[in-house]
């Protein structure tokens, strides 16, 4: 089933781009790769070492709140390699399994450290949700236009996913009261929560590195529509690439393609803008999160090099040693001493009194 799944988001991802291609051309996805010059790619760079920088710091909040040892430098590494890994494979999580995976193992408890990294990464999403909803529901924009023509559709959206919330809650209530293997992975699972996000060392710590985040974000995001030629507001902007960063979520993509793409050149287009140039958009952008990651190509091929580099200094430093010239290489071994003879012990004759005893009886 998870094979099955897998193949349904590459081919997902790859036939929103043939739509793409089928209904805008080729020619918005050639201008995003010729529109780039020097100066924006080294801008988006810096705004690409930022976020990395502030989502390893949360990583290792997380982590270390969880009873979990991770140096910043270390997070900081992994956290490149998972995103080249992202960028360059299809679904866009597989970095973040490996390094969940890798530091496991290196502290010995993988399933921790998988739900560390998911903690992470789901604080992330929560920040970046609650700034979406506040800007989508009060900046004009194309959702904030569709919500008012289907104020009545939307109420009773956001009236189910809050009865859902509730029953969610109420549900974990219960199991959490529970005995069974589904009651202690609950209770674990919130107390991890309480411990890795919750926790007064960890929450300001976690929402800032967040905020930076999704503050850099956008301004790569910038950065690619003004490199595509546009010239509207921050105000107009930034909306269309929220909605954008939303799409980016969706596990329909290869490589970080397709939804995003689809999104941006929708919302540009309703917004009065052009929906090639938001495409073009998107692809600079696409362009510019994938350079952004380079550096974790580098760790990489960096770490199995140091590892064999570390491997040949052992060897030379403990080397064999030769056996001398002239003897053989093993001793024939020592043929046992024979056991010595067990001695006879002679048995006396018998007494001639005890005979004429036994003659006179």
């Amino acid at each position: 089933m998870g094979r099955i799944w897998a193949w349904a988001r590459i081919l997902g991802g790859a036939g929103i781009l043939v739509f793409l291609l089928w209904r805008l051309g080729t020619g918005a996805f050639l201008d995003g790769l010729r529109v780039i010059n020097g100066p924006a790619l080294a801008t988006a760079f810096g705004i690409g070492v930022a976020t990395t920088i502030f989502s390893a710091w949360r990583w290792c909040l997380v982590a270390r709140g969880l009873g979990l040892r991770l140096s910043f430098g270390t997070a900081i590494a992994d956290y490149y390699k998972a995103l080249f890994l992202n960028a360059a494979l299809p679904g866009g999580v597989l970095g973040d399994v490996d390094r969940a995976v890798q530091h496991g193992r290196d502290e010995g408890d993988v399933a921790k450290s998988v739900r560390a990294v998911v903690l992470e990464r789901t604080a992330g999403q929560l920040v970046f949700l609650a700034i979406a909803v506040s800007v989508l529901l009060t900046v004009p924009s194309p959702v904030l236009t569709v919500l008012q023509r289907h104020g009545f559709v939307a109420a009773v959206v956001i009236l189910a996913v809050a009865l859902a919330a509730v029953v969610l809650l109420l549900a974990f209530r219960k199991l959490r009261q529970g005995g069974s293997r589904v009651a202690a992975a609950v209770r674990t699972g919130l107390a991890e929560i309480r411990t890795g996000l919750l926790a007064r060392r960890n929450w300001p710590g976690i929402t800032l590195a967040s905020v930076v985040v999704v503050a850099g974000h956008l301004a790569t995001f910038v950065v690619a529509a003004r490199a595509a030629g546009s010239t509207a507001s921050l105000t107009r902007l930034v909306p269309l690439m929220l909605l954008a960063l939303l799409a980016m979520s969706l596990p329909l993509n290869v490589g970080g393609w397709g939804p995003r793409e689809a999104v941006t050149a929708w919302a540009f287009g309703a917004a009065g803008l052009s929906a090639t140039q938001g495409l073009t958009t998107a692809v600079v952008y696409g362009v510019f999160a994938f350079v952004a990651a380079l550096p974790g190509a580098l760790v990489l091929i960096a770490r199995p090099l140091a590892r064999f580099r570390a491997a040949t200094a052992v060897r030379l430093a403990a080397p064999i040693s030769p056996v001398p010239y002239g003897l053989p290489a093993t001793q024939p071994a020592a043929a046992p001493a024979p056991a010595p003879a067990a001695q006879s012990v002679p048995v006396p004759a018998a007494l001639p009194g005890r005979e004429l005893v036994r003659a006179g009886a």
